[in-house]
């Protein structure tokens, strides 16, 4: 019978911009069973100040409290385990919902970071205003934006053999991929590399341009509910790097540090995607992508530079 859990962020059940296979878990569920996970964002650098309008959530300061070891920027709530998943599986995380937790985020520019950082060398951080119930935000400095609330990382325990990772850099096992795409309704594909799959979520962004050029998009505190469905290795062809589905379109992703390869990375996986499910040869899944597959940019700013590639169903299968 499939199970629905709750998962706070608690000193206990987060790790500070890290990914490790070596992590145990906080949660283990099984196949089909669904998790509500509260996280919360940012570090003590970037929270407002005193007799600022806005509050730190007692959740969040409590982890601050707390000084994690920290390696990269992100709060991760997890690992949670799903049950029987070995390397080589494939994890399916159904986004059901997301929806914001806190009344107010932030977006930062600091010193060597972002896309061009040699034009904005100086500190400077906003805090913006979000209106949860109209589904909007507004910087002081700015117009009123929707929200389209997205987790920018998710993912599994990368391979072993990587050791502690920052949670800066998306890989094969996901992470901060940045993709504005994913949000409530659209399904994520991870494949498994440790027992366990071991999957962790954070960094909420409220909403985000693509590209998330500054470093930054509306950073907050989100609370989602993700269905977990395992697909184990016999049952399913080979799958080395992350992929996704909206109810509109196939996606599929690059990460690299050099964007020209990160482009084509996006699109050696899209043509891939395309022979595996149809008819072509690779030379037309080629032409196909020039006549029909969207290439954008996920972000430029996370070390390994992301593209992803959208198919709009019904053009091919």
């Amino acid at each position: 019978m499939m199970a629905h859990h709750r998962l706070a962020s608690t000193p206990d059940t987060v790790r500070f911009g890290m990914f490790d296979a070596a992590f145990d878990p906080v949660l283990a569920v099984n196949s089909g069973d669904s998790v509500t996970v509260e996280c919360v964002s940012g570090g003590p650098e970037v929270m407002p100040s005193a007799g600022s309008p806005y509050a730190i959530p007692p959740a969040l300061q409590a982890i601050h409290d707390s000084d994690p070891p920290r390696i990269g920027p992100h709060i991760l709530t997890g690992p949670i385990a799903i049950a029987g998943a070995e390397p080589g599986d494939l994890l399916e995380v159904r986004i059901e919902a997301i929806e914001p937790n806190n009344d107010w985020g932030y977006c930062a520019v600091r010193p060597l970071a972002g896309t061009i950082p040699e034009d904005f060398p100086d500190r400077y951080v906003s805090h913006i205003a979000v209106d949860a119930q109209r589904g909007v935000c507004k910087p002081d400095w700015g117009p009123e934006l929707p929200l389209a609330p997205f987790f920018g990382t998710m993912g599994v325990a990368p391979p072993a053999k990587y050791g502690r990772l920052s949670s800066r850099e998306p890989r094969e096992h996901g992470g901060n991929m940045d993709n504005k795409e994913l949000v409530a309704g659209s399904t994520l594909y991870l494949p498994v590399w440790v027992p366990g799959a071991n999957f962790s979520v954070g960094d909420g962004h409220g909403r985000q341009g693509d590209g998330e050029v500054c470093v930054n998009a509306l950073e907050m505190g989100l609370t989602g509910t993700f269905t977990f469905v395992l697909h184990k290795a016999a049952d399913i062809a080979p799958f080395a790097w992350p992929r996704a589905e909206t109810p509109t379109h196939d996606i599929v992703m690059g990460f690299n540090e050099d964007l020209d390869l990160a482009m084509k990375q996006a699109l050696r996986n899209m043509i891939d995607f395309i022979t595996a499910r149809s008819a072509l040869t690779r030379v037309q899944a080629y032409q196909f992508c020039s006549l029909a597959v969207d290439f954008r940019v996920t972000q430029t700013v996370n070390g390994e530079k992301g593209v992803h590639a959208l198919l709009q169903k019904g053009l091919l299968f």
